[in-house]
């Protein structure tokens, strides 16, 4: 809520919704959503970009597909574990099948030992954009990973390039460090270079480490001293509106779009989403899907052990369900292959824990963003494609968007129903239903080698 004024889509082509009058309008019989074009005010007419996100489980991908067919689009992945080659399961990856007659980009684009980070996404989703646009066609970003997103959106900050030199000073200072897992002395070196930010990190995160020593040695001030983008733009939005909120929602809607010029393109951002216990169940339930069969998440954490990577030490192993699998795996390992049915259902609740707490961590970020529009993804599929469309071609019913729309906040209702949420196993109940996981296990990790 922004000053008595509800955003609901928020982007270069504005929508605004009074709290107290839905939707504008002289004719009742004919609804549609009325919008003011920010273009006119920049004399030109930006490329239009549909972003699709959403929590965990939603469905964000089967959307973006039906969109990708209907408008002709190429989909961008804003996906930080699908980048890695080899982990297909455990990042619900789109099937290769569902990929051949749409062109996907950003993944299976890294080796799971490398790093990533939301600026060399932006780096490298812009330029898939650009490709995208040139050929005729519609991008269509796709993911739940908020900070790459919103380095997408915005714009990434101003920070100086390191030359090979400092990389390979910065190198062989934590390389030591890193080859003992001495985290502490890590956090310490960079707290002594002069970022005082250094405690927040999360453990065993060595680019971030690596990459701070860097643009401390290039630029001689920590990266907190470069603003970023987002930060920016969202400060002269609130400050605009809180000039202007004593007068008309006109105004207030032209202080928002004076800000939103600096954006590259026409974004239309979407966030689906449903009731959080639907939604809960829904991970739940693909978490233990995740398991079955003999090439799903732990078979992927496997390969992962095999070529020598511990869990929670890079990106890829960081990653939720990749950090539970590999961990008890890495355990099993340490027993020459035995677990216990107990273990194993430990293993599962803490995979379903960390992922509905992901989606818990989504909901509450994108909540925060101004420039989705959310939509009820329980919804038939046909519509929410419907609706997008139109958006995209400037002619969205009111009186369906208003059918469309999800609360952004739990109801006091949905909110006692969470409090008594259960997680009720589908595929993994008695004892018997782990039994070929515990076999294999037994068979293929009893004489892997524990670094």
């Amino acid at each position: 809520m922004v000053y008595g004024m509800e955003v609901v889509s928020f982007r270069a082509s504005l929508i605004l919704v009074s709290r107290k009058k839905l939707f504008p309008m002289t004719n009742t019989n004919s609804m549609r959503i009325e919008t003011v074009s920010c273009t006119s005010q920049v004399k030109r007419k930006k490329p239009k970009v549909i972003v699709i996100s959403g929590p965990t489980g939603v469905g964000k991908s089967r959307l973006a597909l039906q969109l990708a067919k209907r408008l002709g689009g190429e989909i961008i992945s804003a996906d930080s574990v699908q980048v890695y080659r080899g982990l297909d399961v455990g990042s619900a990856k789109t099937l290769i099948g569902d990929r051949q007659d749409i062109p996907h980009y950003l993944l299976d684009i890294l080796h799971p030992n490398e790093e990533y980070s939301a600026g060399k996404y932006f780096d490298a989703a812009r330029e898939a954009t650009r490709d995208v646009l040139h050929r005729g066609h519609v991008p269509i970003v796709v993911g739940g990973s908020g900070l790459y997103l919103r380095w997408y959106l915005y714009g990434k900050p101003d920070v100086p390039e390191t030359s090979p030199e400092i990389v390979s000073d910065v190198n062989s200072e934590l390389r030591i460090l890193q080859s003992k897992g001495d985290w502490d002395t890590a956090v310490q070196l960079l707290l002594k270079a002069g970022d005082s930010t250094a405690h927040n990190l999360e453990r065993n995160d060595w680019y971030r480490i690596r990459r701070g020593l860097e643009i401390i040695k290039a630029a001689g001030v920590p990266r907190t001293s470069f603003p970023l983008p987002y930060d920016s733009l969202k400060g002269q939005v609130v400050s605009r509106i809180t000039v202007s909120c004593s007068v008309s929602s006109d105004a207030e809607a032209e202080t928002m779009q004076s800000s939103l010029t600096e954006l590259d393109y026409d974004f239309l951002c979407f966030f689906i989403s449903i009731k959080r216990t639907d939604l809960y169940k829904r991970i739940d339930q693909r978490c233990e899907e995740m398991l079955t069969g003999s090439n799903g998440i732990l078979a992927e954490a496997s390969w992962l052990l095999d070529m020598g990577i511990l869990p929670n030490t890079t990106c890829a192993s960081r990653a939720i369900g990749y950090r539970q699998a590999m961990e008890y795996l890495f355990r099993c390992r340490q027993e020459r292959g035995a677990s216990s049915e107990k273990e194993f259902y430990a293993f599962l609740s803490e995979f379903q824990t960390a992922s509905r707490n992901f989606a818990k961590r989504q909901l509450t970020w994108f909540r925060n963003e101004p420039l989705y529009q959310w939509l009820n993804a329980s919804q038939p599929l046909e519509k929410l494609v419907n609706f997008i469309v139109d958006t995209y071609h400037d002619s969205a019913d009111a009186s369906l968007h208003q059918s469309l729309t999800v609360n952004k906040v739990s109801s006091r209702k949905e909110s006692k129903d969470l409090e008594r949420y259960r997680t009720q196993n589908r595929y993994f109940v008695s004892s018997n239903d782990c039994a070929p996981i515990l076999e294999w296990i037994r068979l293929t990790q009893r004489g892997q080698e524990v670094t």
